[in-house]
């Protein structure tokens, strides 16, 4: 499903994305949150994106290329909503990566609310949830502003490290946006 906001176009990813999801999640400076590290290869790439591709039929979720309505040729990043198990909690999960030229623009708060309310409203979901490492200020401040709320703090054994629960109900962002409409 394709979607705008006020400067994006949304729209589901494709194989041929491939080079561009390299690009932009190859970049160490996009993964420095990322224990993982940046993606090692273009092949890598190619099955990150099949992985993707084999679960995009599951209503309410979807990963999508990020491209700026003024220059449709250009994917600056890709984000998704999926379900995960992460530290035994099963989260319906916003995700997203841009390219480093885009940060600083308020371009992943516009993503994170289409994709909210994308979520509540056509995917009738009744809490999504994002995931973060501890320090990575400008991502919690992206969710803050969405109407997140901090929900936990859970030990990662796989990484030795921790991750920042962050989560939005539907009836949160109902009545934030009957708020925001008075």
């Amino acid at each position: 499903m394709h979607f705008t906001s006020s400067r994006l176009l949304l729209r589901p990813v494709i194989p041929g994305d491939a080079d561009c999801l390299f690009r932009i999640y190859g970049d160490p400076q996009t993964q420095q949150f990322n224990p993982a590290g940046p993606y090692p290869s273009l092949d890598y790439a190619r099955e990150t994106l099949r992985s993707w591709l084999e679960h995009s039929n599951q209503p309410g979720f979807g990963h999508w290329a990020i491209i700026l309505q003024e220059n449709p040729q250009e994917i600056i990043g890709f984000g998704g909503l999926t379900p995960r198990v992460v530290c035994g909690y099963h989260i319906n999960n916003l995700g997203y990566r841009f390219a480093t030229q885009w940060w600083g623009k308020g371009l992943a708060t516009e993503f994170a609310r289409a994709v909210v309310a994308w979520g509540f409203e056509q995917g009738k979901l009744n809490e999504i949830s994002a995931v973060i490492r501890p320090g990575h200020s400008a991502s919690q401040h992206v969710l803050e502003k969405t109407g997140f709320h901090f929900e936990r703090k859970v030990a990662d054994p796989e990484y030795h490290s921790a991750r920042l629960f962050f989560t939005l109900t539907q009836a949160q962002w109902r009545a934030s946006h009957l708020a925001d409409a008075k």
